[in-house]
């Protein structure tokens, strides 16, 4: 069976989003600065049809963290468009060519029809839980993993569930003080350190979720 895997940035204190989060400031105070590093790596700007950017470390980590993956779950707010029932004309953050390149399943409360965009992305948008989330991605993965994009509440939901097989932490050295903690309402999971990376920007730790 295909693993369900994450990565995520987080801040030392353990926030992934900064305070006052919004529609328009969707990371919240300060939550951009977590993801820098990954700005810089010339993985990433591969991947989003742009030149430059450093290899390294960092840009080996964001290689190894998109490979293999066969489909995505996030959360209404990581696509984004707001509480309440759908504005339809809202198609995510990213433009019509998202960087997923594979199907895309968002948790919801609010019944939306399937949204196909360019370069093989189609969001699916599941109202009835999590486990079902799971299983339309792990159908359509295939042979592939399953991500777990984000954001926290997600995350949250599928660790305190026991769904969640790997858990990538990229641990920036900076301080937000408040947001959206991550590791909250999860239970006692138990996290095996597999493998650490440093640089001078960001330490990635690979726990194992061991059941």
């Amino acid at each position: 069976m295909s693993s369900v895997k994450c990565h995520i940035s987080i801040s030392l204190d353990g926030f992934v989003a900064g305070p006052n989060q919004s529609v328009e400031n969707p990371l919240g105070e300060g939550g951009e600065d977590l993801h820098e590093w990954i700005f810089e790596t010339a993985s990433w700007r591969e991947g989003h049809g742009q030149e430059g950017g450093e290899r390294g470390a960092d840009s080996e980590v964001v290689d190894g963290v998109f490979q293999g993956i066969g489909a995505y779950v996030m959360g209404r707010r990581m696509f984004g468009g707001g509480d309440g029932p759908w504005d339809e004309t809202w198609r995510g953050w990213w433009g019509e060519d998202p960087p997923f390149h594979t199907p895309v399943f968002v948790l919801t409360h609010h019944p939306r029809e399937p949204l196909p965009m360019e370069g093989g992305t189609t969001f699916t948008f599941v109202t009835d839980g999590i486990e079902s989330a799971l299983e339309q991605a792990r159908a359509a993965a295939g042979d592939g993993d399953v991500a777990i994009a984000g954001g926290a509440s997600a995350i949250q939901q599928y660790l305190a569930a026991g769904l969640l097989d790997e858990l990538y932490l990229h641990i920036v050295p900076i301080v937000l003080g408040a947001g959206e903690r991550l590791l909250e309402d999860v239970g006692d999971p138990t996290l095996e350190p597999v493998e650490v990376v440093a640089s001078p920007a960001v330490t990635h730790v690979k726990y194992r979720v061991v059941r």
